[in-house]
């Protein structure tokens, strides 16, 4: 099942949570009324959607059943095109969108040749990234004027579906619905005089720009391995990286386990699990490659397949 946050083109302020139903998407809310004589238990917003757990996901299941039975009488408020839609982030509000750093070997070379680590990290590291920051698949990311080395980041995000406090390991993949894509753009400017000074608060994965973000939570039943997925990142059609999420070093048992005896976790909340090699600032001709306005960048899983499409602008 894959599910989205979004709002028609039509109806701009009425915000909706969905599940992707033959390329177009249904609305759960809506349809759970007319399966069940106008009543729904099924929440407005994804949050409240995953604090259901299994019962909230079986429910949504059953609705979107109810959904392909009665597809073709459905109007186009209900089943709508991926095109008559504007996506919003999966979860806009989340308590806690935590970003583990430093996680992929090949990433980790890339950073300590141009001096933007000084030493391999021992435990789990990660830092904070603000709802406000977030943005959805297909919107325009304005990159701000201060911004001249701004760098595509693809991860991949596990999103909570059950609330966590001191997990264990053998239980960490228990805690988790589903997953989406971040582009977590970072601007390479700030980071390397942020590493200069030896701050240890990284503002420029949020400050300089946005994080892209879905377009979907694709749930677990569809994940046949998370650490066994080709993770791509083209811009302008061509394709800049192609990097397999076995090759992270912190994964969900050593992930959950340590945030969670730090902070209580809670459904809805989401781990954005690092930055693969291949960015720019890995490349002999890394100048030539930061984006720029008018770059159209694609963050992609190749399976389960989705893509995040998102456009660099002028503020």
């Amino acid at each position: 099942m894959r599910l989205a946050t979004y709002t028609l083109l039509s109806d701009p302020t009425t915000v909706r949570i969905g599940a992707r139903l033959d390329g177009r998407v249904f609305d759960l809310v809506a349809g759970e009324r007319a399966m069940n004589d106008g009543k729904a238990m099924i929440p407005g917003s994804m949050k409240g959607l995953l604090a259901l757990g299994e019962p909230g996901m079986a429910r949504a299941r059953a609705v979107l059943e109810y959904g392909r039975s009665k597809a073709a009488g459905l109007d186009e408020r209900m089943l709508a095109a991926e095109d008559k839609i504007r996506f919003l982030p999966p979860v806009p509000d989340a308590d806690k969108f935590l970003c583990v750093g430093k996680n992929y070997r090949t990433h980790l070379e890339e950073l300590r040749k141009n001096d933007l680590i000084k030493e391999m990290p021992g435990e789990p590291t990660g830092f904070i990234k603000l709802n406000s920051c977030l943005t959805g698949h297909g919107a325009d990311v304005p990159r701000r004027e201060t911004v001249n080395r701004l760098d595509y980041e693809p991860e991949l995000v596990f999103v909570l579906g059950r609330a966590a406090r001191h997990a264990k390991r053998e239980d960490a993949t228990t805690y988790i619905a589903g997953i989406t894509i971040l582009n977590d753009l970072t601007c390479r400017d700030t980071q390397k005089a942020e590493v200069a000074s030896g701050s240890r608060f990284w503002t420029s994965k949020n400050s300089p720009s946005f994080g892209p973000l879905g377009p979907y939570i694709i749930t677990m039943d569809e994940v046949p391995d998370p650490y066994n997925i080709w993770v791509t990142c083209s811009v302008n059609g061509v394709q800049r990286m192609r990097v397999n999420t076995s090759d992270q070093i912190w994964k969900l048992p050593d992930i959950i386990p340590h945030f969670s005896r730090l902070l209580d976790l809670q459904p809805g909340d989401m781990f954005a699990t690092g930055a693969p090699g291949g960015v720019a600032v890995g490349k002999a001709d890394a100048e030539s490659l930061y984006l720029k306005p008018g770059d159209v960048v694609e963050c992609a899983f190749e399976a389960p397949a989705m893509v995040l499409r998102n456009r660099i602008v002028n503020p």
